[in-house]
């Protein structure tokens, strides 16, 4: 990138949103990162610096507070921002709804308002495959309708794409680009960043990872859905690739003048629950015992993307395969136990 510029990263401490400032940091972008601590923690700076050789400006607060945020425009020239703060977890979010409208929604708002005020052009949303819901036709691509949400996290990702949608086309100037993500998975190649394990883990990779560790079976939600084994089909992403996508989807802006645009980040591969374990027993080379549970509320049959929109116009493709996504999980797996033991 010719000139530095200035991107202000919210949530940038988490999983998707630390190795997106990786890969920003390694292009020569000057990133500033908003992070509450709600899900992330502050050791994630330190594998940051230690990766790239340098420490992105970091201010913690939660995007509500929107006196901290109009100190941080009013401070730095910000061109770009790359939306991440936000919670994630479907079936929580069906128990807490309103916690999931009130940091989803109400904060999207709250930071589009200064995003507006300061003449910010430039915005990047984390997005979900969850706005497809259940698609009668697979794979899905930008143009499947978005449907009724199985969930309030759904919910909140149709919504937050809306609001973006009315505010580009009130906003003369105002470019957006939502990305809708798969399942990311596996860690940075280092080791050093990944998922963090708070609690009892609730996606795929890490409640497998721990089962391993402690020998006791993976346990998996449901195996009477209408797949080739029963369990649930979901487009797995290495988070590196996912992280890049956001490089090129900020390349991409640049050239957008008042425009809105969606894109699928995804491999376009679906794999079942059961296809995942016997990867892990084949790289593992030993048995991975399973039990079966009841299905979750709110988790979608099966879905996978329709990659080829994103690879055309934003220049990017998924490169790593299942093996990386597992070893590399692995690897920050072993690393966890020496940062936050």
């Amino acid at each position: 990138m010719e000139n530095q510029e200035v991107v202000l990263v919210t949530g940038g401490l988490g999983y998707i949103g630390s190795h997106t400032v990786v890969e920003l940091m390694q292009k020569g972008v000057e990133v500033i990162v908003v992070d509450d601590l709600s899900n992330s923690k502050i050791e994630i700076l330190d594998q940051i610096e230690k990766i790239v050789g340098d420490r992105p400006t970091f201010y913690a607060f939660n995007i509500g507070d929107k006196d901290k945020l109009t100190a941080i425009f009013d401070a730095h020239k910000i061109q770009s921002v790359v939306h991440f703060a936000a919670h994630l977890l479907v079936d929580e979010s069906v128990e807490k709804p309103l916690k999931y409208y009130r940091n989803n929604v109400s904060n999207l708002i709250n930071l589009l308002e200064v995003v507006q005020f300061f003449n910010c052009k430039e915005f990047i949303f984390s997005s979900s495959c969850t706005v497809y819901g259940e698609p009668n036709q697979l794979p899905v691509n930008e143009s499947t309708p978005i449907t009724t949400p199985k969930s309030p996290y759904g919910a909140t990702k149709i919504m937050g794409e809306q609001i973006l949608k009315d505010c580009v086309y009130s906003n003369a100037g105002l470019s957006v680009i939502a990305l809708r993500y798969f399942n990311p998975v596996g860690a940075h190649k280092s080791g050093m960043l990944g998922e963090l394990s708070q609690g009892t883990p609730k996606h795929l990779f890490p409640i497998i990872n721990h089962s391993i560790e402690e020998d006791r079976p993976v346990l998996i939600f449901g195996d009477n859905y209408d797949t080739l084994d029963g369990t649930p089909v979901r487009d797995y992403i290495h988070v590196t690739d996912l992280a890049l996508a956001h490089v090129s989807a900020l390349s991409k802006l640049r050239n957008l003048k008042n425009q809105y645009r969606a894109y699928n980040i995804g491999t376009g591969k679906g794999l079942s629950v059961k296809e995942i374990i016997q990867a892990y027993a084949e790289i593992l080379n030993k048995p991975i015992k399973h039990e079966i549970l009841s299905r979750r509320t709110g988790d979608a049959e099966k879905i996978w993307a329709d990659v080829e929109r994103a690879e055309k116009e934003l220049n990017w493709k998924a490169k790593n395969g299942l093996k990386e996504m597992i070893l590399s999980s692995l690897k920050w797996e072993e690393t966890q136990k020496d940062l936050f033991s």
